[in-house]
This record gives structure tokens, C-alpha cells and sequence, in this order.
């Protein structure tokens, strides 16, 4: 009796690694079929001054004048 439970264990085994391999490769076809843009202005992430991500170019803000004197040295 103990080689038929074997068996039968072995069996269940293989039929869920088959229908997890199965899953994978269905994801991988649906993931590769869907529709992107692939345009560089949808890629492009901007960073604001506070470290927050955001789609759009953040408002340019005033920047502190730097001292002149100290370029020079």
C-alpha cells in the first residue's frame, strides 16, 4: 500500500508544478501582449525639491543668490 500513496503523492507533485509552470508562462504571454506607449515623456519620473515623485516637471521655485565672492576664491 505504500508504494501506491507514493505514487499517487508523486503524481499530485508533478500536476501542480505543471499548473504552476503553466500560470507562469500564461502571465508572461498576457504581460508581453499588453499595449504600452514606450514614449520617453511617459518614462520620465521628476523629483521636486522635498524628494516627492511626480509625472510633470515641478514649478521652478527662487534659489537662494550665491555669493559671488565665494565662486572666486
Amino acid at each position: 500500500m505504500a508504494r501506491s500513496q507514493n505514487k499517487f503523492i508523486k503524481n499530485q507533485k508533478a500536476n501542480r508544478k505543471k499548473k504552476k509552470r503553466d500560470e507562469k508562462l500564461q502571465r508572461k504571454i498576457e504581460k508581453k501582449n499588453e499595449d504600452t506607449s514606450g514614449k520617453l515623456e511617459d518614462m520620465i519620473a521628476y523629483v521636486d525639491e522635498f524628494g516627492n515623485i511626480l509625472d510633470e516637471p515641478p514649478e521652478e521655485t527662487h534659489k537662494k543668490p550665491s555669493d559671488k565672492s565665494e565662486d572666486q576664491s
